[in-house]
């Protein structure tokens, strides 16, 4: 089984066209069925017209999914209770401190990055002190939640996955060291979930075997891993397909105005055209990271 995952917060590009199709490649080269999930656990910014659209222009692209269609924001009394088996092991926490205060921090102490480029977090007591962070939890204030990495780390080790070839084929043992992310958010203040936790645990229910998606995931697969070997879900196989990148060689994306497969299409572009201009202008992805 095989799944396409877009987030609902705009409409589809030529990356998101790569994604689809390489994912109905690797659907039918191993004759299993792609299913079509919307990561719509952001409510503010997810909407109803931007799904129709994406539906459209999967539909417009010949790409065949398995209904029903699956929406995150249905399941969060799912992610809660994944988190909460975590919470009972001690290996999340509530942090309180905020994007502004951390990345305040950031620039004063010179804190290491992620792999995204953020701050790597470890822990409010660096950030607001221990003393703000203990009034902040007495009083009741919003937090969100953390994998305590260390402990994680601990645990389970670090769980490298296995990558396969385009077309299902080889295989090739590949793994990244899930403690360059720091304490990453398993749920928002806002959302009980953040991506991570919520697409290991759809991933596992949903019967996933292959994952398909961009290189720009590579290393947080790592974290996906550590999650997985957390709950005892199952460790589906990978295959990080290159990007398509805009003229100022960064990845295309909604945020920086990459023109839309529904504009393309007003355009005069054909879906033949548009399969063909996306295998066209996929970079190949780095080298996987050796697997130790």
């Amino acid at each position: 089984m095989l799944r396409f995952a877009p987030t609902p917060n705009g409409p589809l590009h030529l990356g998101h066209a790569l994604s689809v199709l390489a994912n109905a490649h690797m659907a039918e080269r191993l004759n299993r069925p792609l299913q079509l999930r919307m990561e719509d656990i952001d409510a503010t910014r997810c909407r109803p017209e931007y799904e129709d659209e994406i539906l459209a222009d999967i539909d417009w692209l010949g790409v065949d999914w398995q209904p029903p269609l699956r929406r995150q924001s249905t399941r969060f009394p799912r992610y809660r209770a994944a988190l909460q088996a975590l919470d009972a092991r001690g290996l999340v926490y509530r942090s309180f401190a905020t994007r502004r205060e951390i990345a305040f921090h950031a620039r004063n102490v010179g804190l290491a990055r992620d792999p995204d480029g953020a701050p790597r977090f470890a822990g409010d007591a660096a950030v607001i002190g221990g003393a703000e962070a203990k009034r902040r939890r007495e009083s009741g204030a919003p937090s969100a939640w953390r994998l305590h990495m260390a402990r994680a780390v601990q645990a389970v080790g670090r769980p490298g996955w296995i990558e396969i070839g385009p077309d299902g084929a080889s295989r090739t043992p590949a793994a990244f060291d899930p403690a360059a992310w720091g304490d990453v958010v398993l749920a928002r203040k806002e959302t009980p979930t953040s991506y991570h936790l919520a697409v290991v645990v759809d991933d596992a229910d949903d019967g996933i075997t292959h994952v398909v998606r961009g290189a720009d995931l590579v290393a947080a697969t790592a974290v996906h891993r550590v999650l997985q070997a957390l709950l005892g879900l199952p460790e589906p196989l990978y295959h990080h397909h290159g990007l398509i990148l805009g003229a100022d060689g960064r990845k295309l994306s909604k945020s920086n105005g990459a023109l839309s497969l529904g504009a393309m299409r007003a355009a005069g572009w054909t879906a033949d055209a548009i399969r063909r201009e996306a295998v066209a202008r996929a970079v190949p992805p780095e080298p996987l990271p050796p697997s130790p």
